[in-house]
């Protein structure tokens, strides 16, 4: 017997998470648990278009299947209890595990961790924001940096109890100019990997076929270009870049 019909059938909310900036709910399609966020929920932003969040979150999804590394859970355009929105399959992580954190700086790991950058706590002690130095969480910063992600905090970062690392909240993200905003800078400069470049060129050589045509619906055709040149461009350095432009490198809060 095959479950419920995720696009079609009865959504039921549970519960909501008073913390986001734009309305998010909890809820249940059968067994499976969701996330969702209705178009009429997402608050007015100066720097993107009205009512375009949740369709980003789709792309992303889209995107990160083309890239083949599984880093958004399985997300999809629906209707709900308060109109269209996004819905994504809620993801249970592992708390023992924290991929992006804060550390006093004097008592910082010695292997398996990158320093991004260091400032002092209300109490004035030192801290440094680390994050884990994983093949996982590099896929990540790369998908990051295809997507244009104006809001990687360290709580968007979903530990998994097996090691995987899922990517959540990409509203922003995909927009036309550049906007990156992450807590993922630990490899800056270092050249990517095979892995990585393959996973690029996947993305890029699907733009001349399906995945630009799944883009067409989410975003606009500018949009779908400037995807296609951040592609190129990364191919062609074939490194992490540094930050760059007049956007902050972080966003805030960093979680």
């Amino acid at each position: 017997m095959t479950g419920p019909d995720l696009a079609t059938a009865e959504l039921t909310l549970t519960g909501r998470l008073t913390t986001a900036s734009n309305a998010t709910f909890l809820g249940r399609i059968g067994d499976a648990a969701v996330v969702y966020k209705p178009v009429a929920g997402e608050a007015p932003l100066w720097d993107f278009p009205s009512g375009t969040l949740a369709h980003r979150e789709v792309a992303a999804y889209v995107i990160s299947q083309a890239l083949g590394w599984d880093i958004v859970p399985r997300t999809w355009l629906r209707d709900g209890p308060l109109g269209e929105g996004m819905v994504q399959l809620w993801q249970e992580q592992d708390p023992a595990q924290r991929p992006v954190d804060l550390v006093a700086t004097d008592h910082l790991p010695e292997t398996g961790w990158r320093g991004v950058l260091e400032g002092e706590d209300e109490s004035g002690q030192r801290i440094t924001l680390i994050h884990e130095d994983s093949p996982a969480l590099r896929r990540m910063a790369v998908f990051d940096l295809i997507v244009n992600n104006a809001d990687r905090k360290g709580d968007h970062v979903l530990a998994m109890a097996d090691g995987h690392r899922y990517g959540v909240d990409h509203g922003l993200t995909l927009h036309r100019d550049h906007k990156l905003r992450t807590v993922l800078w630990g490899w800056v400069g270092e050249a990517l990997t095979a892995d990585e470049l393959e996973g690029i060129d996947r993305v890029g050589d699907a733009l001349h076929g399906e995945l630009s045509h799944a883009l067409t619906d989410l975003l606009s055709a500018e949009e779908i270009a400037a995807l296609a040149a951040r592609c190129a461009r990364l191919r062609s350095a074939g490194r992490f870049p540094a930050p760059s432009g007049q956007m902050p490198a972080v966003p805030w809060p960093l979680f």
